[in-house]
C-alpha cells in the first residue's frame, strides 16, 4: 500500500470513529426505550506492554461506572451502522493510526476510544457542542473521564491510574484546578498524539530541542575488528530480546566517532533512527528526568528510534548531573546506546559494556592504500607512504577519507604524502592550550653541538619512530608487547646543554608539533585532580600528532617515599599512575632533567632511550659561538677561540650572543668580540659566578 493510500484510509477511519462518536453522545430522544449496551467494534488483537503495568485490568472501585442508556429504534440502528462502519474502516494493512497506538501502547477498548474523545475536539471543531451537550452545559464543552466512563464501551477504572498508559505515557493531558476530582477535569490529548492519529508521525517537538539526529552514523564507517563488535552487540541484543529485555549498551572507548559509527550500524541493520543527547543536556530534577524518560518511551514505541547519550567524562561531571544520567538511563526507555571513555559505576553501570577501539594499525594500513594515490615513477612509494602515515597516526576510517581528501585537492606541488602528513598533524593536534605550551621547532640538526653518542641516540629515536609499523605490524613484535607501543625517552644534563633544542629537532624532523607540558596547570594540591590532568594531557596526545616534553621532569617523575600520612600515599598514588599512564601511551614522550638521581627507579626502567647531554668542552663551545650568530647578523674580528674559554653552557652562549647582537644594534655598529666580552660579563654576574679581569682584557 502506498503511503497517500494509507493516509486516505487513515482519514476515512477517523472519519468514521468520530461518526461512530456523535451518536454515541446525542442524548436520548423522549420515547425511545432504553435496551441493552451495543457491543464493542471489533478490532484486530493487540500485544500488551509489560512497560505500562501497575494497574488492575478488571474494574475496580465500589460499583462499575455508570452506563448512558443505549436505545432501540433508529438512533441505535445508527450507532450499530456506525460501529460496523468503522470496524470495516480498520481492516487496512498497516492498521488505522489509533489503531496502531492500541497496539504498541498495550491500550484496552476504552482506553483507546477515550483517547478518541479527547482529540475529537482536535480533529472536528464540532464536537464541542456535543461534548457541551452530553454534559449538562456550555460551561462544559471538553471532555472529561467521567463522560468517558459514561459514554464508552466496557469501561474500568484502573484506566485513570497513573500508572496506566493514558496518564503514564503522557496521552492526554489534564486540567485540575484546585479541588476539582480527577473524573470532573478538562481532558485534551496531546499534540504528537493528535497528529499521530492523523498520520503525521514526527518526532516529538520537545524532545526535538534535546535530541540531534546521528550525522555520522548515517554513512557509518567500519574496519573489519569493528564490524566483529557490531555482531557481538548483535548477538546479546537477540539473546536479551528472546528474554523480553533491553540492555543499555555501554559502548567504552577513547575515540566518539568510532562508537557512533558502530552504534549507527547496529541501528541500520535493526533499521532505527539514532538521536544523540550530552549528559550536559539532560535535567537534573527528576520529576523533568521522569518527563523526558516517559516522552522518549512513548517516541520509542511509535517511532523507529534509538537513543545515543554521550557520556565521555561522566567521572568528572557533578554528581547532580551523574545522578541525572544514572536515573534517566535507568528507566526502560528502549534502545539506548551509551558512549563512555570507560566503564564508570558514576550514575549506573547496569548494561551490556563492549569495548569499541579504533581500527588497528593494518587496517589503517589497508585504508590509507585504498585513498593514496600510486606514485607512476615507484609504485612502492604508496605502501611506504601507508605505512608512515598508519605507524604515526591513529585515525578511524572517516578521518582517513577526509584527510586523504584534503591531500588530493588541489594542484600543489607539494606531494600529496607531505599533504597528508599535514592533514592529520592538524587532525590530531591536541587540545592543550591550557595544560601545556606549544613550541615552534626552528632548530635543525646543523643547530645541535653534541657529542656523537647523544647524537646517534637522537637519531636512533626518529629512525624507531618513523619504522614503527613495519617493526610492530609487519615484523609482529605488536604481538609480543603487552605494553604500550609508544617511545619515552630521558634527556639529562645540566641547564643549558641542548635538551629543549634536542626535542625541538626531533619534532622538526618528524613534523610534529612540540608540547612542554606547564607543570604549574598540571599538578594540584586537591586530591585527584593532577592525574586527572595527566589524562587529559595524555589522551589529547594519543591521536600521534605531537611528541609531549616534560621538562623538569624530575617535579613530576620524583622518588616515592616511605608512607607516613595520607599526603604521602596520595602523592605515590601520582607516581603510580604516572607509571602506568607512561606505559600505555603509545606516542612519544620526552623527559628533561638535570636531577636524574631524583627520578623514581622504576620510570628507568621504563625508558627505552636515555640520552646523556654532556657540558661541553672548549671545541663544542667554540662550535656553539660559531653557529649563535645568524648569517645576516654584521660581524667584525670576531676571535671565537678565546670566547671557547668561557666555561660556559650552550644555552648561556645563546643567550649572550643575542645580548651582544641587542648592544650592536643600539650602536649601529657590527657585533665585535669587545661586545660580546661585555655581555658575556654581565652574564657571569647575573650567574654569580667569579670573574677572572685577565680574560676580559
Amino acid at each position: 500500500m502506498s503511503a497517500n493510500t494509507w493516509v486516505d484510509d487513515n482519514n476515512r477511519y477517523l472519519a468514521a470513529s468520530l461518526q461512530w462518536l456523535r451518536l454515541k453522545m446525542q442524548p436520548v430522544a423522549p420515547g425511545e426505550t432504553v435496551a441493552s449496551a451495543p457491543q464493542p467494534v471489533p478490532h484486530p488483537p493487540r500485544r500488551r506492554w509489560p512497560r505500562f503495568g501497575g494497574g488492575a485490568t478488571s474494574a475496580a472501585g465500589p460499583a462499575d461506572p455508570p452506563q448512558l442508556p443505549a436505545v432501540t429504534g433508529t438512533r441505535a440502528d445508527a450507532i450499530a451502522r456506525a460501529a460496523a462502519e468503522r470496524a470495516e474502516a480498520a481492516r487496512i494493512d498497516p492498521p488505522p493510526a489509533l489503531v496502531l497506538l492500541a497496539d504498541r501502547l498495550g491500550l484496552s477498548d476504552f482506553e483507546r476510544d477515550t483517547v478518541l474523545l479527547c482529540a475529537a475536539a482536535d480533529l472536528d471543531p464540532g464536537m464541542g457542542a456535543l461534548l457541551a451537550a452530553s454534559q449538562g452545559g456550555a460551561a462544559r464543552a471538553y471532555p472529561t473521564f467521567g463522560l468517558a466512563l459514561q459514554l464508552l464501551d466496557d469501561p474500568t477504572w484502573d484506566a485513570l491510574s497513573p500508572h496506566r498508559p493514558l496518564r503514564y505515557a503522557r496521552l492526554i493531558e489534564i486540567n485540575q484546578p484546585g479541588a476539582t476530582p480527577l473524573t470532573a477535569s478538562a481532558l485534551r490529548a496531546d499534540e504528537r498524539i493528535v497528529n499521530y492519529l492523523k498520520g503525521l508521525n514526527a518526532l516529538d517537538e520537545r524532545l526535538a530541542t534535546l535530541l540531534t539526529p546521528s550525522a555520522e552514523a548515517a554513512q557509518p564507517m567500519l574496519a573489519p575488528s569493528q564490524e566483529r563488535t557490531v555482531e557481538a552487540i548483535l548477538g546479546h541484543l537477540r539473546a536479551a530480546a528472546a528474554e523480553s529485555q533491553m540492555p543499555v549498551i555501554q559502548l567504552v572507548g577513547t575515540d566518539s566517532a568510532s562508537k557512533l559509527a558502530v552504534a549507527g550500524r547496529l541501528c541500520s541493520v535493526l533499521e532505527r533512527r539514532l538521536y544523540r543527547i550530552s549528559v550536559e543536556s539532560l535535567p537534573t530534577q527528576k520529576p523533568d528526568i521522569d518527563n523526558l524518560a516517559r516522552l522518549w518511551q512513548r517516541e520509542s514505541m511509535l517511532l523507529a528510534v534509538a537513543l545515543y547519550v554521550d557520556a565521555e567524562d561522566l567521572d568528572s561531571m557533578p554528581t547532580d548531573l551523574a545522578s541525572a544520567f544514572g536515573w534517566f538511563i535507568s528507566r526502560e526507555i528502549g534502545l539506548v546506546f551509551v558512549g563512555q571513555r570507560e566503564t564508570s559505576a558514576r550514575g549506573g553501570g547496569a548494561g551490556y559494556s563492549i569495548g569499541v577501539d579504533k581500527p588497528t594499525a593494518r587496517e589503517q594500513f589497508e585504508a590509507w592504500m585504498s585513498v593514496l594515490p600510486a606514485g607512476d615513477e615507484n609504485p612502492d612509494s604508496r605502501a611506504r607512504d601507508a605505512q608512515a602515515l598508519a605507524g604515526q597516526f591513529d585515525l578511524n576510517l572517516r578521518e582517513i577519507r577526509a584527510t586523504a581528501a584534503i591531500a588530493t585537492r588541489g594542484d600543489s606541488p607539494e606531494p600529496v604524502s607531505a599533504r597528508a602528513w599535514d592533514a592529520c598533524r592538524a587532525l590530531t593536534q591536541p587540545r592543550l592550550d591550557v595544560l601545556a605550551q606549544r613550541l615552534e621547532p626552528k632548530a635543525t640538526w646543523d643547530d645541535l653541538v653534541l657529542a656523537d653518542e647523544a647524537t646517534n641516540l637522537l637519531r636512533q629515536i626518529v629512525g624507531q619512530v618513523r619504522e614503527r609499523f613495519r617493526v610492530y605490524e609487519e615484523w609482529g613484535f605488536a604481538s609480543r608487547m603487552t605494553r604500550g607501543l609508544g617511545i619515552n625517552a630521558l634527556f639529562t644534563g645540566e641547564s643549558g646543554t641542548g635538551k629543549t633544542m634536542a626535542a625541538e629537532v626531533i619534532a622538526n624532523e618528524l613534523r610534529l608539533a612540540l608540547y612542554r607540558i606547564d607543570l604549574s596547570a598540571v599538578v594540584s594540591k586537591y586530591i585527584g585532580e593532577t592525574e586527572k590532568n595527566l589524562r587529559k594531557v595524555f589522551d589529547a596526545a594519543e591521536g600521534g600528532g605531537a611528541i609531549l616534553f616534560f621538562d623538569e621532569a624530575d617535579a613530576l617523575f620524583g622518588k616515592r617515599s616511605e608512607v607516613k600520612d595520607s599526603h604521602d600515599r596520595y602523592a605515590n598514588i601520582e607516581i603510580n599512575y604516572l607509571l602506568q599512564r607512561m606505559e600505555a601511551f603509545s606516542g612519544l614522550a620526552i623527559l628533561a632533567t638535570n636531577m636524574k638521581s631524583a627520578l623514581d627507579s622504576a620510570f628507568m626502567r621504563r625508558l627505552r632511550f636515555i640520552v646523556h647531554f654532556q657540558f661541553p668542552g672548549p671545541a663544542e663551545r667554540k662550535l656553539i659561538w660559531e653557529k649563535g650568530l645568524p648569517q645576516d647578523v654584521p660581524t667584525a674580528d670576531i676571535d671565537y677561540a678565546r670566547l671557547a674559554r668561557f666555561n660556559l653552557s650552550g644555552g648561556t652562549i645563546h643567550g649572550i650572543a643575542l645580548n651582544a647582537a641587542f648592544a650592536a644594534s643600539s650602536r649601529a655598529t657590527p657585533v665585535t668580540t669587545a661586545l660580546i666580552l661585555s655581555a658575556t660579563r654581565s652574564e657571569l654576574r647575573k650567574l654569580e659566578k667569579p670573574i677572572n679581569d685577565a680574560e676580559f682584557r
